[in-house]
């Protein structure tokens, strides 16, 4: 990779009544934004999401990191793990950060896509229901798709569902999500890789893949 730039800040998305925090990085002439939408039990520091934002903003996109529950609901959701399937709660943070992206000056003129997984893909293909002229496209790693099952027939975002090969479970509900869906979606299945593609070079296989399907649907020129 060449030599880039990157504008890095500490961002806050307003919800009434609570606030979620984010990390927005901007590379110089940046051709799109993706918005991480992590999955079960996780945050924005989710070392796997960010080797996934490094590499995208080597290729030219802006990333957004940013927690889906405040701390107190992390707290809450540590004991009882219920908040992390609650979808539609999910769904409705990301749509928030959505509208603050196309509200923000340093973002507006961004294309936008989701990058979901676990439980964030289905949150992810939710809210591009909800916002289908802002949402360029949604890639799921290791995703739950099949937990949006009532909107999979109304996504329009192009989708491209990244699957660890040893995932056996999570593949077959990935093609059962497939399924139902009416708009172009894909599923790349990583060959021996777990389902948090923690096998040595297979993370990086999954960012390579993300980043040709991004720069495919969200670079304006392309």
């Amino acid at each position: 990779m060449t030599e880039f730039l990157v504008h890095d800040e500490r961002v806050s998305i307003p919800l009434d009544p609570i606030t979620l925090e984010g990390d927005l990085s901007i590379p110089q002439g940046a051709t799109g934004i993706v918005v991480f939408a992590h999955g079960s039990g996780s945050s924005r520091h989710s070392p796997r999401n960010r080797f996934v934002a490094q590499y995208l903003q080597e290729t030219g996109l802006a990333t957004l990191l940013f927690d889906l529950l405040t701390s107190e609901e992390e707290e809450i959701d540590a004991l009882t793990a219920h908040l992390r399937f609650d979808i539609d709660l999910l769904a409705t943070r990301l749509v928030a950060a959505t509208d603050w992206l196309l509200q923000n000056p340093d973002t507006e003129g961004l294309n936008i896509g989701y990058f979901g997984a676990s439980t964030g893909a289905a949150a992810a293909l939710i809210a591009a229901v909800r916002r289908p002229d802002a949402v360029m496209t949604v890639v799921s790693r290791g995703g739950r798709p099949d937990l949006a099952k009532e909107y999979l027939a109304d996504v329009k975002a192009p989708t491209l569902l990244i699957v660890g090969g040893w995932d056996t479970p999570v593949i077959e509900m990935n093609q059962s999500a497939m399924d139902r869906m009416k708009v172009r979606t894909e599923m790349m299945i990583v060959p021996g890789a777990t389902h948090l593609f923690e096998e040595p070079g297979k993370l990086e296989e999954v960012a390579v893949m993300a980043g040709e399907w991004f720069a495919e649907h969200l670079d304006p020129i392309r």
